[in-house]
């Protein structure tokens, strides 16, 4: 054992590579245990993908179609959350459900934080006419409803939609708020030392985004596509509700918009729609709190109060 410790026979370059690992293990653990709200929301986050993961191995999913159990059960030993008016095990329906809608939001916001990065790097650090075309379409963009936008987009598709096409549908709008909030990091930025310093030494504009400004905004970009996530998550949600969606697919926003069309909530069959519910509050508080610590890494302000 002190011989492996010691590891003098290990080669150079995998004592640094596990040197590194230890320094990053080291540091993660020390971020998670210095920030509890971060803590706390990585764990509201880990328990809703174990759910859905356990839950696929030891549930039958194949009660999340509908005619697959008796309709109107209460929740019971043999239904735990019940079965709505279509037939469906409510429980297998959130374990179904679950990933594919936070499917939806991870796909958007990716995209949107992605597109807005680039228009954001572009237009704030070329500036002039490129600048003031960008900046003029996303303050246009800014000032129309969002989910006025998403119901006009998703109106004009035509046939049933999947779940891959109303994460496009969300990402068509994902990207306005991602582009104005980090233009003004970029142009702030452009103007610092080491960018003219870099300009001086005959970097390449594309080189000097890439190695030296983008490496410096990545907690800003952390804390844009976790915002980003959960807005998507939000707008998918409002739009199923609305019928807009993947009427085939049981996501959190279809249960919404059953139980709306069913009437359930008249009807007194709470279990139909409050474990969405649920799994929707504790998904956006577990967001919020690691956005929030993200915001602070990314905000020298907020860091050093």
């Amino acid at each position: 054992m002190d011989t492996m410790r010691a590891s003098p026979y290990l080669p150079v370059r995998a004592r640094h590579l596990l040197g590194v690992l230890r320094h990053l293990i080291r540091r993660v653990a020390r971020i998670v245990t210095q920030n509890p709200a971060l803590t706390a929301g990585l764990l509201l986050l880990a328990s809703i993908v174990l759910f859905a993961v356990v839950g696929s191995m030891v549930y039958d999913t194949d009660k999340s179609a509908p005619l697959s159990v008796p309709a109107r059960r209460a929740p019971s030993a043999e239904y735990p959350l019940g079965t709505d008016q279509q037939a469906r095990d409510m429980l297998a329906v959130m374990i179904v459900g679950t990933p594919l809608t936070l499917r939806i939001g991870v796909i958007a916001g990716v995209i949107g934080t992605g597109i807005g990065t680039m228009l954001a790097f572009t237009a704030g650090y070329y500036g002039g006419f490129v600048d003031g075309v960008i900046r003029t379409i996303v303050d246009i963009g800014l000032t129309i409803p969002g989910l006025v936008v998403l119901i006009i987009i998703a109106l004009s598709v035509k046939g049933n939609m999947g779940v891959n096409q109303v994460a496009l549908v969300v990402a068509s709008t994902a990207w306005l708020w991602p582009t104005r909030s980090m233009r003004s990091q970029v142009l702030s930025m452009r103007e610092r030392t080491y960018v003219q310093v870099a300009r001086l030494s005959g970097m390449s504009a594309p080189e000097i985004i890439v190695r030296e400004m983008m490496p410096n905004l990545i907690p800003f970009i952390a804390a844009s596509l976790v915002n980003s996530v959960s807005q998507a998550v939000l707008a998918s949600i409002g739009l199923e509700a609305l019928g807009l969606g993947a009427i085939d697919v049981p996501t959190l926003g279809m249960t919404i918009y059953w139980a709306i069309y069913n009437s359930a909530l008249l009807q007194g069959f709470w279990w139909v729609w409050v474990p969405a519910i649920v799994v929707m509050f504790v998904f956006f508080i577990g967001l919020f709190f690691v956005s929030a610590v993200l915001d602070r890494w990314a905000n020298p302000r907020l860091r050093r109060a």
